[in-house]
């Protein structure tokens, strides 16, 4: 099953965002929203985005700042959204790095087709440009990112399946944060199951009897009732 894609809107008017939404959801999109870029962050810090709508006008930090921000380091497909719709506002738009711009107001068809034929234009590439670990480190293990192994400090290679992997990626990137399970759906498997598939659980046991020292008694991934899961260790990057 092909995961939909998971869309961002980004907008500080609620009935723009709740608008937008129904339009993306009834086409079988995926949507998160935020007001802000500090919730912005956060969305993009606990999901896998495809593609973020972003507002050129926002409280704090505005959408051109964000978009160079995201810029830096991503290569998510942005789309800007502003209600000035001079041509100096779309090419200041366009140079700091959005892949489309489409001023107010829109139609949903209009900006279905456009996210669409964004989707399109090459690969979705959402990882970091630079500075990308190529070890994670914490308690007694390494994570080989490039040879997709877990390494014990005594030396000993504990193999992993293609789905162990990416869920212990997931968590080591994001210690100390309770993640739920449809949160870490998205994150290892793109969204490819149900909200309702319980396979996480069977994939955090799993991980739990290589990395944890007493699995029935665990320290590293600890299960939060109610939330989900956190992982507790501390880790270095390399």
């Amino acid at each position: 099953m092909t995961a939909a894609p998971h869309i961002l809107i980004v907008d500080d008017h609620r009935e723009i965002r709740d608008l937008v939404s129904r339009a993306l959801v009834k086409e079988g999109f995926r949507v998160s929203t935020a007001a802000d870029g500090r919730a912005m962050r956060k969305v993009m810090a606990d999901s896998r985005i495809d593609l973020i709508l972003l507002d050129l006008m926002l409280p704090g930090e505005d959408g051109l700042s964000l978009c160079r921000s995201l810029r830096a380091d991503s290569g998510i497909p942005i789309i800007m959204l502003t209600a000035k719709g001079e041509e100096i506002d779309r090419v200041v738009g366009l140079e700091m790095g959005a892949d489309d711009y489409l001023p107010k107001p829109f139609g949903s068809r209009e900006l279905i087709a456009r996210i669409r034929a964004v989707l399109r234009r090459g690969q979705r590439s959402d990882q970091p440009k630079a500075d990308k670990p190529v070890h994670y480190r914490f308690d007694r293990w390494r994570l080989d990112i490039a040879a997709r192994e877990l390494v014990r400090d005594d030396g000993v290679t504990v193999p992993l399946s293609t789905g162990e992997f990416d869920l212990l990626l997931a968590f080591v990137e994001r210690p100390q944060r309770v993640l739920n399970r449809d949160q870490l759906l998205d994150l290892a498997r793109g969204r490819a199951a149900s909200t309702f598939d319980r396979s996480i659980d069977t994939q955090v046991s799993r991980l739990r009897k290589k990395i944890e020292r007493d699995p029935a008694d665990p320290k590293i991934i600890k299960t939060v009732w109610g939330g989900g899961y956190t992982f507790t260790a501390a880790v270095s990057r390399e």
